[in-house]
């Protein structure tokens, strides 16, 4: 069974530089046993609970390319992650804040392309069905 994702765990990105803490605000959820908010699938507020992941390295990304002249280049730009759905997949019966619980296996996608995906959980204890 997966382990349910808290506040806390590493979340990456397929165009980031590296993995981020997520952000899970405390409100109407359960807390693990450090008291830690658990997350569910609608947890994907940018800057919020998705973290920006420094540097974006996605060639879709307008912000990531710059003129030389009249030529473009590319040249990676700050991280602004928007996330186009909610995680998934989640937990089917385990439900967190009225909604299904995020798991270590959850994903979702930025409109850059990116896929965010979770690198650890926060917690080892906790197990979501």
């Amino acid at each position: 069974m997966p382990k349910c994702v808290c506040s806390g765990a590493k979340l990456k990105c397929s165009f980031g530089a590296g993995p981020k803490d997520m952000l899970v605000l405390p409100t109407n959820r359960t807390l693990t046993a450090t008291f830690k908010p658990l997350a569910n699938s609608i947890d994907i507020i940018p800057f919020v609970n998705i973290p920006a992941f420094g540097q974006c390295k996605s060639p879709i990304n307008p912000m990531n390319w710059k003129m030389a002249g009249p030529v473009p280049v590319f040249v990676p730009s700050s991280c602004i992650p928007i996330p186009v759905k909610p995680w998934s997949p989640v937990a089917k019966k385990t439900k967190i804040g009225k909604q299904p619980a995020m798991l270590e296996t959850s994903k979702t996608s930025c409109a850059w392309l990116g896929s965010i995906e979770v690198d650890n959980p926060g917690q080892v204890k906790v197990q979501c069905n």
